[in-house]
């Protein structure tokens, strides 16, 4: 069982930066895959990026490459989304997910066993 818990989210200026902390209880946390998600209003959750457990691969979907950056402390069990150049589509809560196997032929929700409760991203034009 791993519990997450998401903080760093705010308001912002396009253009601006935030860093996102995902924190996670339990002693396995090395042995599991993170990804972050976000959703926004009327939308479905959707991929942004994943790290595996040894951080020797990263994945980020297409809008977000060259600007956010993944990272994981295992030390301190705790993954980070690093976010920068915000634009106005940015805008959603975001989630971390923790996944016990490899992501499927689709990048979904469905590859994640554990979610956490979510932190709000607000980019004002």
């Amino acid at each position: 069982q791993v519990q997450l818990l998401e903080s760093g989210g705010g308001l912002v200026q396009a253009g601006g930066s935030l860093r996102l902390s995902c924190a996670a209880s339990g002693r396995t946390f090395s042995l599991y895959g993170m990804g972050w998600f976000r959703q926004a209003p009327g939308k479905e959750r959707a991929p942004v990026a994943d790290i595996s457990w040894s951080s020797d691969s990263t994945y980020y979907v297409d809008s977000v490459k060259g600007r956010f950056t993944i990272s994981r402390d295992n030390a301190k069990n705790t993954v980070y989304l690093q976010m920068n150049s915000l634009k106005p589509e940015d805008s959603a809560i975001y989630y971390c997910g923790a996944r016990k196997y490899r992501i499927g032929s689709r990048w979904t929700q469905v590859d994640y066993n554990y979610w956490g409760q979510g932190t709000q991203v607000t980019i004002s034009s």
